[in-house]
């Protein structure tokens, strides 16, 4: 099993890698779409048989191909005017009103989620507009350097080693029972210090010319106001992973699907940057 994992994220990082770094901003785009659109197909297995369901895999495909077409532009588009379209007033208005949506969203159903244990509201909305955000969050943050990208996901990956290790080795009284027995208050503290430090070393480390999302923010806000920040994405991370668990409790299963041999499916590893992504972004576009 544990080869089984390794040998799947290898595979998986020998495609995301030289997608986010070599490959033009469009490849980005359609990959990241290709694995948002079997999330899509997944979260809508969970939720159940329905008409909106079954539309939503191909309804975010469609969006998707659009907005990249009009942000991006074609391949064979010269660099100045893939610039100036993916530079409008429009598409930047767009982009923050999706992703003001999908937290607003996530606020307003997520207590009543972790309440219930189980999805309350309207589910295909949420997934619809949380799974589009997420997207263009991930082009979005490409387009502007691959290092904001990547250090804006690594807020949330290292957030979720720090719960992983400090629940293993000091974790006692339960985050969430109902939702997922396994997490605790002590693992969820151990991954807002884990995103800490990180944010304060890459300040502190990695060369001025870089533009990495915590830093940016650092130096747009100052280290309370950042921090604070950071760790608001910090717990949006685990309400995405605590959500996920709620949608596949209720549907009785242990994974999303078994498209990805050791990690189950997608949707088990995108979890938590559906809600995270998007304000990634919006805080960015928002920064002084």
């Amino acid at each position: 099993m544990l080869l089984t994992r390794i040998v799947t994220a290898v595979v998986l990082l020998a495609v995301l890698l030289p997608a986010i770094f070599l490959a033009p901003a469009w490849v980005w785009g359609l990959i990241s779409l290709v694995f948002l659109v079997q999330g899509a197909r997944e979260w809508s297995r969970l939720l159940g048989p329905s008409p909106m369901g079954q539309l939503l895999a191909p309804g975010l495909a469609l969006f998707g191909l659009i907005w990249l077409l009009l942000s991006v532009g074609l391949p064979s588009m010269p660099a100045a005017s893939v610039a100036a379209v993916g530079s409008s007033a429009i598409l930047r208005s767009a982009t923050l009103l999706l992703c003001g949506a999908a937290l607003i969203l996530w606020l307003i159903f997520m207590p009543a989620v972790l309440k219930a244990a189980r999805p309350v509201g309207p589910g295909t909305a949420l997934a619809v507009v949380s799974l589009a955000a997420c997207w263009v969050a991930l082009l979005e943050l490409r387009q502007v350097s691959p290092v904001l990208l990547l250090s804006a996901m690594a807020v949330v990956w290292v957030a979720d080693i720090g719960a992983y290790a400090g629940g293993r080795l000091l974790g006692k009284h339960k985050l969430a029972p109902r939702v997922s027995p396994g997490k605790t208050w002590e693992g969820a503290i151990t991954g807002l210090l884990a995103v800490g430090a990180l944010a304060i070393t890459a300040q502190l480390a990695l060369p001025t010319g870089w533009v990495v999302w915590s830093s940016s923010m650092l130096t747009s806000l100052g280290v309370p106001a950042a921090l604070i920040l950071i760790a608001a994405v910090v717990v949006l991370s685990i309400t995405g992973d605590l959500f996920e668990s709620a949608l596949k409790r209720a549907a009785g299963v242990k994974d999303s699907s078994q498209v990805l041999p050791g990690h189950g499916g997608v949707l088990d590893r995108i979890d938590a940057l559906i809600p995270t992504m998007p304000v990634a972004l919006l805080l960015y576009m928002l920064l002084p």
